[in-house]
């Protein structure tokens, strides 16, 4: 059994550059302000109509992202309705085989529940938690050796199951999936995953998610 922690890929997006050219374009037909777009504009024009709320101006541009994290995570983040998934199939993978170098892949759960490793409770915790991991593995690969499909032998698999889903959501969504989804009331594991992606966000789109607070 391999244990990983949450990790997030950039698949698509666009300059940044060009992302603020294209949305003021589009967002000042609404103002018929177009004779106001210079080379310093952008940025002050965005800022304020997110402002403003005026956040369907920005729908015009999505961000592709692959997420790794496990299934439970995964389950949440399909009720976003207003985005496209495709996400690793365990109706078709088979952990046995070489690829998956024969072994299941589970998310570590201390990271995203902030285990203390020096704490006893969490200590204790953190081992049953393996131990259960373990034994799902050991009877998933007895399923297999038994003759079943890989479809058949997914029902003994953890939501800790190690899992990689890629999501594309214009940039209101992706605004409103970190409001949700970094809000203390959230999943552990979920406010962990969204952190790493709003991360990366900030770093690259600054206007659009700068004033989300990680």
């Amino acid at each position: 059994m391999i244990i990983v922690k949450p990790k997030i890929e950039i698949v698509d997006m666009a300059e940044y550059t060009e992302i603020l050219k294209k949305i003021e374009k589009i967002g000042r037909v609404c103002y018929k302000s177009e004779d106001r777009i210079d080379s310093d504009s952008a940025e002050k024009f965005i800022a304020a109509i997110i402002k403003r709320g005026h956040e369907s101006v920005i729908e015009h541009e999505s961000v592709t992202v692959k997420v790794i994290c496990d299934r439970g995570v995964t389950h949440e983040i399909v009720r976003h309705r207003v985005a496209s998934y495709s996400q690793e199939s365990t109706r078709y993978c088979n952990y046995s085989k070489d690829k998956f170098q024969n072994q299941i892949s589970v998310i570590d759960i201390s990271t995203g529940f902030a285990y203390d490793m020096n704490n006893p409770v969490d200590c204790k915790k953190y081992k049953i938690w393996q131990e259960s991991m373990e034994c799902a593995e050991k009877y998933y690969f007895q399923m297999i050796e038994a003759g079943a499909s890989p479809q058949e032998a997914r029902a003994v698999l953890p939501n800790s199951l190690k899992t990689e889903i890629v999501m594309t959501m214009n940039l209101r969504e992706w605004r409103h999936f970190f409001k949700l989804r970094i809000d203390n009331g959230a999943h552990p594991q979920m406010r962990e995953v969204s952190k790493l992606i709003l991360e990366v966000m900030k770093q690259k789109l600054p206007v659009f998610f700068q004033d989300i607070e990680g």
